[in-house]
C-alpha cells in the first residue's frame, strides 16, 4: 500500500473521531482533528504527485473521506443547532442525487465519469471553510455572526449551483449530447480538411478542445 493511500486511510479512522468529540462538545478536539484532516488531504495528495505514487485506489479513498469528513461534521452540527438544517439538507440532497444519478447510468448500461467541475471545487472550498470557521468560533468561544452568516449564504447558493450544474452534465452524458457534437465536429473536419492546411491554432479548433 502507498503511503498517500495510508494517509487517506488515517483522514477516515479520523471522522469518527472528530464527530465523537463534537457530540461530547469537545470542540478544541473536533477542531485539531478536523485541521489535521484537512493537512494530511493536502500531504497526501502532494506526495502522490511528487513521488508519482497515484493509484486507482486513491483516487476512489480520497474524494470518499473529504466527503465522509465534510457530510458529517455538517449533519452534527446542524442537529447541535450551530448549522440551518436547510444548508445540512441542501449538501446531504446534493450529494445523494450526484450517487443516484452515477448508479442509474451504470443501471442503463451508460456509465458516466463525474469530473469535479469548477463550481463544485468552489463548493467544497466553502465548505471547509465555513466547517473551520464554525469549529473554531467553538473551541475558542468567539463570535463572528456576521462571516457564518454570509459563509452559509455563499456556501448554499454554490451547493445548489453545483447540484444544477452536475445535473445538466448528466442529461447531457444520458442523451449522446456530447457524443452527437463530436460526431458532428469530425465530420466537418473532414469535410474541411480538402479546404484548409491546418485546424491547429485556429479559432474553431480552440473552442472544441475547451
Amino acid at each position: 500500500m502507498t503511503l498517500p493511500n495510508m494517509i487517506t486511510i488515517m483522514r477516515l479512522l479520523l471522522v469518527p473521531a472528530v464527530v465523537l468529540a463534537m457530540l461530547q462538545s469537545l470542540w478544541g478536539w473536533a477542531f485539531a482533528g478536523f485541521l489535521v484532516a484537512g493537512i494530511s488531504d493536502g500531504v497526501d495528495g502532494f506526495i502522490a504527485r511528487r513521488w508519482n505514487q497515484s493509484s486507482r485506489l486513491g483516487a476512489y479513498l480520497d474524494p470518499i473521506a473529504d466527503k465522509l469528513l465534510l457530510v458529517s461534521v455538517f449533519v452534527v452540527m446542524g442537529f447541535a443547532g450551530e448549522l440551518p438544517l436547510w444548508l445540512v439538507v441542501t449538501m446531504v440532497s446534493r450529494d445523494g442525487l450526484i450517487v443516484c444519478a452515477v448508479l442509474l447510468s451504470s443501471v442503463m448500461s451508460n456509465p458516466v465519469e463525474v469530473k469535479p467541475l469548477f463550481v463544485s471545487k468552489a463548493n467544497t472550498a466553502a465548505q471547509i471553510v465555513l466547517a473551520a470557521l464554525v469549529l473554531g468560533e467553538l473551541a475558542f468561544a468567539v463570535h463572528l455572526g456576521p462571516l457564518r452568516t454570509a459563509l452559509i449564504l455563499l456556501t448554499g447558493v454554490l451547493t445548489v449551483a453545483s447540484a444544477a450544474a452536475y445535473l445538466v452534465a448528466w442529461l447531457r452524458h444520458m442523451s449522446g449530447y456530447g457524443e452527437g457534437s463530436r460526431t458532428s465536429n469530425s465530420q466537418n473536419d473532414v469535410t474541411r480538411s480538402g479546404n484548409t492546411k491546418s485546424g491547429i491554432g485556429r479559432s474553431g479548433g480552440s473552442g472544441t478542445d475547451a
